[in-house]
């Protein structure tokens, strides 16, 4: 001790200052979570020696006999290796070049689910940054230049939808009996969290300095691009490299080792895995190096293309897309469209989209050609993508539509919040975007969250901002607004209504929160179309009941040539109003109204209270 503080008197005031500080912001690692991770390694263990005694499937085996694999980048033998005595990760990436998903991108996160029903940690990555640039894979023509609003709306609507599909995952592990598996993580990213911050320098250094052009002009989709398409930008050139850092980024932080995708998404993983082996091998700090060993090396493969009637790749591009956004695709219209496909197909799409085990569909399989036209296999491959997408409790419903009997016994649906009781889920969020007149940004926050439909009234809204519940999405802290391809959030807080325009992407949206899944991606249009079109939204002004009903008996009767005094006006509209309660009441069960002793007693306290403040 005396050594030490000898030591810290020899040094500056505040150098050892600093160092005490230094000190002091060191973080600890808890002996709970190291229990945690002893206690997985231990499971992952014994799996390994199950598998290798044959007492327990291979999950490789279980994909490939799913028809999930169609080509493998790498040895197939070394990967079931690597997987049986490692418990790697896998990912999946999108690009928000669309304000939805569609059953195309649907595919290759399957087997990601399945790799983590069976303890492998799984991202959906969202290409938030990627798709500034626009993946060229498979295209003559380049994609269309994307505004700093659109992309953020993509990226907002997307961001929902995934977390709407984890959701359900979760429910479907329970139903089908999965255990859950603390070492197996799941995480639902965006690639703009590390670009954004990757200096042209660093990535020259690591990666560009150490490929050749060569083998990357040999790409097919480089040559076609160029002899009989529009040309290659340099963006478009490098997409593989920086698709490449994204999957050395995960495997660095959270040790994933494989990539899923479409097949025309082959080149871009194996160069991608290349990139990632460039990139470990040029790390300059003898301390930061990784191992290189067999069972460290990356891996991918491809599912195979979803294709429609006409042999055509289901997607945006050839607008043929189905998509999972039910305002885009309703539940109704997804249903049917996996009612109506072929007896030759329906068997190998429940083991594409469903998670029910093999015995069960070859029971599923039976009970079909014994009576074809009841359909059963083609209604429970719809029941289960609707429950996959939008919920068992709407894959019911929808089920019940098409009025299709289950053999008496309903299928197992998880009961959720309805919506009149206020709380919202993934699968019964309303729809998130809307459109309000530019007026409406003169509002104050509190009435802007009522007019955009996240408050209930005006004093909802002063609560929820005052207590800082709602948000508005841009960079934390910060008024420069929402940086592009991000998905940040900041605290509304009691500014000036013209604050607000702050937050505005390209002067057109605004994206509002309030909750964790209650979003509004608000497009601001001017007052005359707002006013052309006919709609109000909640506390517009001039626009309550009323003055409406006011308005509507006006026209009415000059319709009809007569003129109304101002006493029969006024008795007119309070008829109107109150047939209007009367009729809302009995369209809504919910609402108790109270009996007469209750309307005398409160009209009593209400005199007493009146004659108490005039004395």
């Amino acid at each position: 001790m005396a050594l030490r503080i000898s030591a810290s008197r020899s040094l500056p005031r505040c150098a050892a200052r600093l160092s005490c500080c230094e000190v002091r912001q060191s973080r600890g690692i808890a002996t709970s979570y190291l229990n945690k991770v002893a206690e997985g390694e231990a499971r992952w263990e014994k799996r390994a020696e199950r598998i290798q005694n044959g007492e327990e499937r291979h999950v490789w085996d279980i994909l490939d006999e799913r028809g999930y694999i169609k080509d493998v980048a790498g040895t197939p033998d070394k990967i079931k290796e690597i997987m049986r005595i490692k418990r790697i990760g896998a990912y999946v990436g999108v690009d928000p070049t669309a304000d939805s998903l569609h059953i195309g991108h649907l595919l290759p996160f399957m087997p990601l689910f399945w790799l983590w029903f069976h303890g492998h940690p799984a991202v959906t990555l969202l290409g938030g940054a990627t798709a500034r640039i626009g993946d060229p894979s498979g295209r003559l023509q380049s994609r269309d230049h994307m505004s700093n609003s659109e992309i953020s709306k993509n990226v907002t609507k997307i961001h929902y939808q995934l977390t709407r599909l984890w959701c359900n995952v979760v429910t479907l592990r329970e139903k089908y009996g999965y255990e859950k598996d603390w070492a197996a993580k799941r995480h639902l990213l965006n690639n703009n969290m590390w670009m954004q911050g990757l200096s042209i320098y660093d990535f020259t250094k690591r990666l560009a300095k150490h490929t050749r052009v060569g083998p990357m002009l040999a790409r097919d989709t480089v040559k076609r691009k160029m002899s009989e398409g529009d040309g290659m930008s340099l963006a478009e050139f490098m997409y593989p490299l920086i698709q490449g850092w994204d999957f050395w980024h995960m495997y660095n932080k959270l040790g994933i080792q494989m990539q899923i995708g479409g097949s025309d998404q082959y080149g871009n993983i194996v160069a991608g895995i290349d990139a990632l082996k460039v990139i470990r091998e040029s790390e300059e700090a003898p301390h930061a190096r990784m191992p290189t060993e067999w069972q460290h090396e990356p891996m991918g493969f491809t599912v195979p293309l979803l294709l429609d009637s006409a042999g055509v790749k289901l997607g945006k591009s050839a607008g043929n897309a189905v998509w999972l956004d039910e305002f885009k695709t309703s539940a109704f219209e997804l249903y049917g469209y996996f009612v109506r496909r072929s007896d030759d197909e329906v068997e190998k799409l429940l083991r594409l989209f469903t998670f029910m085990p093999v015995t069960k569909i070859q029971e599923v399989m039976a009970q079909h050609q014994a009576d074809p036209s009841k359909r059963i296999a083609q209604h429970t491959l719809a029941f289960e993508v609707i429950s996959l997408v939008h919920g068992s409790q709407k894959a019911l419903q929808e089920a019940q539509q098409h009025k299709f009997r289950f053999g008496g016994e309903l299928p197992h649906v998880v009961k959720e919040p309805s919506e009149s009781s206020g709380i919202i889920t993934p699968n019964n969020a309303p729809r998130s975007d809307i459109q309000l007149p530019r007026s409406a940004m003169k509002l104050s926050p509190a009435k802007l969250l009522f007019a955009s439909g996240l408050a209930s009234s005006n004093s909802d809204g002063q609560r929820l901002v005052t207590q800082q519940g709602a948000y508005v999405a841009a960079q934390p802290g910060q008024t420069r607004g929402l940086v592009p391809g991000s998905l940040s959030w900041t605290p509304m807080k009691m500014w000036f209504p013209e604050e607000t325009a702050k937050y505005l992407i390209d002067e057109r949206i605004l994206i509002l929160r309030k909750g964790k899944h209650n979003v509004r991606i608000v497009e601001l249009v001017s007052d005359e179309d707002w006013e052309a079109s006919g709609k109000i939204y909640p506390g517009q002004p001039y626009t309550g009941m009323v003055r409406r009903t006011t308005d509507q008996l006006q026209r009415e009767a000059e319709a009809d040539g007569r003129k109304l005094t101002q006493y029969r006006l006024k008795k007119l509209v309070r008829e109107r109003t109150r047939e209007q309660g009367r009729l809302k009441v009995a369209n809504n069960p919910d609402i108790e109204l109270p009996s007469k002793q209750e309307m005398r007693q409160r009209t009593r306290e209400r005199k007493d209270k009146s004659f108490k403040t005039q004395w």
